[in-house]
């Protein structure tokens, strides 16, 4: 990767951090995808006290059927269980194919549990922090979203993915979904600074672009 690129990278991910660090909440969700980082960090959290429930979220998408073919969550749920999570601490919905639906059947399942939170720790990979929530905010209103990731650079993040280009696709691709999905009902709106939109287009440009929403 040319330096110039690192840097616009390194932009972008820092902008995508919530940095809200870890606080008790009444629940956790975690939120599927390509590995089992997130359900790995989730299970940590479990074990630190800081939520007695947690729900396990995914199903299938392009990217993850492959690697996880029963559904994301189904895969999470052995890995926290052999973590050490207790299976009565744990909520399974399977259903959802993306970041939207994760959080609406979440919040429909919670539902139907009888539960009520107030507050929702969203465990979920690093750059999909700010995403993550500006879609609580606007898909369950009524919790307060604490975004939580495991504590790595993007340097470390490339480092155990072992593909530059595809993390880097993968944080671009997230800006422009924070960017543009406001205007598609699907989050809130949140400011972008200048000098990130210069380095999402710098990217764009430059050819990461393989995780760019379909025009």
């Amino acid at each position: 990767m040319r330096e110039t690129d690192r840097r616009h990278a390194e932009l972008l991910w820092r902008h995508h951090l919530m940095g809200h660090g870890t606080r008790q909440a009444d629940i956790a969700v975690a939120l599927g995808g390509t590995n089992l980082g997130v359900a790995a960090h989730a299970a940590g959290l479990y074990h630190r006290g800081l939520f007695p429930v947690l729900v396990l979220s995914g199903g299938n998408s392009p990217s993850t059927l492959a690697r996880f073919p029963r559904g994301e969550a189904v895969h999470y749920r052995e890995h926290v269980l052999a973590l050490g999570v207790p299976d009565e601490a744990v909520l399974l919905e399977p259903d959802s194919a993306n970041t939207g639906e994760n959080i609406a059947f979440t919040r429909d399942l919670v539902a139907r549990s009888g539960l009520d939170p107030r507050t929702v720790l969203v465990v979920c990979k690093p750059y999909m922090e700010r995403r993550a929530y500006a879609t609580v905010r606007k898909l369950w209103p009524s919790v307060e979203p604490v975004c939580s990731s495991a504590p790595l650079s993007l340097d470390e993040y490339i480092e155990d993915i072992g593909d530059a280009k595809l993390v880097v696709d993968m944080v671009v691709g997230d800006m422009q979904r924070v960017i543009e999905y406001p205007a598609r009902g699907f989050s809130i709106p949140q400011p972008v600074p200048e000098d990130v939109l210069a380095a999402f287009d710098a990217l764009v440009r430059a050819g990461y672009d393989g995780r760019l929403i379909a025009p």
